[in-house]
């Protein structure tokens, strides 16, 4: 899919919006062997929508937070029924204005924007306020969210840059982990206890997403599978069967501790951060589906 900013997954069904200017918001809905089999059209004009987030019951959010230029007042969400049934809210960040490419939905229904930053940190937001149609509402700032460069293979941009900015998220269906994106990489953030701003504070797994000409679609299906995408048409779609189950928690132990004499001896603790990635995409497998066919060309709007 020519210019693929946003992905999602019901299991069954994908749904993929692309981020170029068209007049018109259109979720593109695709069987598993990646063909389409409709079109949802929001009769609604975005400026620049750069991701797509899902809900328990159906309800797609499309993220027109794009800002390349940095010149939008406020930026959009616009909250789609399956059938094509609209609603536009309007946000406002309270430090300026952001290019964003990332959103995702935490299991209350609270919709996060993660900003795309070439330098310091990415920035977290949430609405300070119920959305309303009528009124711009308010965001606020509660996490920052630090990465480190990486060795990944891919991205456009050939640079260190590719694998530090953030250009998508997803949530599992349950709220229970998190997953933004780089160019290059997956980080999956467990949330055990619903608090996303305490769980974006803590460490990552990461799932290393090589050679991705562009990548900046994520997702999961309901059964724990990571699904990643890049821009252009003919562009393979991976998964990574049981990713979210990476970012779990260990069982607690119920080994007797060693007496205290022996202690000093004993090994560090591991870090909760999972680097050892070859071996785990190869249990859990990385698939790829068949190429992308939707084959439309559309124009991005800067």
């Amino acid at each position: 899919m020519q210019e693929l900013s946003g992905l999602t997954s019901d299991g069954k069904q994908l749904f993929a919006v692309s981020d170029s200017d068209n007049g018109t918001l259109r979720i593109q809905v695709m069987g598993r062997d990646c063909v389409v089999t409709r079109t949802i059209t929001a009769p609604v004009d975005p400026y620049d929508v750069e991701d797509l987030a899902m809900t328990p019951d159906g309800t797609l959010w499309a993220s027109d937070t794009g800002d390349n230029n940095k010149s939008r007042s406020t930026v959009a969400l616009h909250k789609v029924s399956p059938t094509g049934a609209v609603e536009r809210f309007r946000v406002t960040y309270p430090d300026g204005k952001h290019d964003a490419e990332a959103l995702f939905i935490d299991k209350a229904g609270t919709p996060y924007i993660i900003t795309k930053e070439p330098l310091g940190s990415a920035l977290v937001y949430r609405p300070t306020a119920p959305l309303r149609t009528d009124i711009s509402v308010p965001l606020e700032q509660v996490a920052r969210v630090s990465l480190a460069t990486t060795d990944t293979p891919g991205g456009p941009l050939e640079g260190t840059l590719d694998s530090r900015l953030v250009t998508g998220a997803a949530s599992t269906a349950d709220g229970s982990v998190i997953a933004l994106r780089t160019y290059t990489d997956a980080y999956l953030y467990p949330v055990p206890d619903g608090d996303v701003v305490k769980a974006l504070s803590g460490d990552p797994v990461r799932v290393p997403l090589p050679n991705e000409p562009q990548g900046e679609a994520i997702a999961f299906d309901p059964d724990g599978t990571l699904l990643s995408a890049s821009e252009g048409a003919g562009t393979p779609i991976r998964a990574v069967a049981g990713a979210a189950a990476l970012a779990q928690p260990p069982p607690p132990t119920t080994t007797t501790p060693p007496p205290a004499a022996d202690q000093s001896e004993a090994a560090p603790p591991a870090s909760s951060s999972w680097q050892n990635w070859p071996l785990a995409l190869t249990l859990g497998g990385i698939v790829l589906i068949a190429a992308l066919v939707i084959g439309l060309r559309l124009r991005r709007r800067a």
